[in-house]
């Protein structure tokens, strides 16, 4: 049975799921062939030969406090509100939501009805990637920014921060651009324990390895394997315990040498 909470130091993650979608490798992965899949990642395809991509969030207690990281795909597809009640984490008690980026799996959650769905909650989103997709031309074409997001703003729970932000004395954000251009992710340094929040710098353990594959929904295609590169390399380095939303569930790992190769390890 995958375990779905565990610790860094002081802080206690929880793995939380909003569903996912079944999707051939080459429709997310456009570089990567289905033979390579199939020689280096077996275990990643199902049957048919698709990949599944988890739409993640976390639930994280740091610092006395209660914060969710991304909202997941939403209604009226998506599991998270019962995943949350399954996993003794009150969405009434939640006093952070943050947000790594604006893409529409990330904030599905954010509002029920056009009410906060966590009502007690303060919600952050990083201003590089608000001043983009709130552009006109961007926004256009971006309806869950006027459902999910804005709304936020009009009833005045939402507060943009800068790439580095402490979210308490445990959490920090770190710019890590290319999926979105503010991306961020989340940096754990608790009791002298490492933990990073991924977000989306990287979709798929198959990435670990294939460090250049981009996925097609990659904003900045030229940075973004770069970020990857210099992000996972870190990581790497470190040994830091890594969340990852898109990962099979529950997401928790780190990535680390065998044989030459890059892998994902599972916690």
């Amino acid at each position: 049975m995958a375990v779905y909470k565990t610790t860094v130091g002081n802080v206690e993650l929880v793995s939380l799921t909003d569903g996912g979608a079944p999707k051939p490798p080459a429709e997310v992965f456009p570089t990567g062939r289905l033979e390579q899949w199939r020689a280096d990642f077996p275990d990643l395809l199902d049957a048919d030969d698709n990949i599944h991509l988890r739409f993640g969030s976390l639930a994280v207690y740091s610092g006395g406090k209660l914060i969710v990281v991304d909202t997941g795909i939403g209604a009226p597809d998506g599991e998270m509100m019962e995943d949350m009640r399954r996993k003794g984490v009150d969405r009434e008690a939640v006093q952070l939501v943050v947000t790594t980026h604006l893409h529409p799996d990330h904030v599905g959650w954010n509002l029920t009805d056009g009410s906060p769905t966590f009502p007690q909650a303060r919600y952050l989103v990083p201003r590089t990637d608000w001043e983009y997709w709130t552009q006109p031309s961007v926004l256009e074409n971006s309806p869950h920014i006027r459902d999910q997001v804005m709304p936020l703003d009009e009833q005045r729970v939402l507060d943009l921060i800068e790439e580095e932000y402490q979210v308490t004395d445990e959490l920090t954000t770190l710019s890590t651009p290319g999926h979105t251009p503010g991306h961020i992710s989340i940096a754990i340094f608790s009791a002298g324990q490492r933990g990073f929040i991924l977000g989306d710098v990287a979709h798929s353990p198959a990435q670990a390895h294939q460090t250049d594959w981009n996925p097609g929904f990659d904003v900045d295609q030229q940075l973004s394997p770069k970020t990857r590169h210099r992000v996972l390399d870190r990581l790497e380095a470190d040994g830091s315990l890594v969340a990852a939303s898109h990962f099979p569930d529950p997401g928790f790992g780190r990535f680390v040498r065998r044989e030459g190769r890059r892998i994902w390890q599972v916690l």
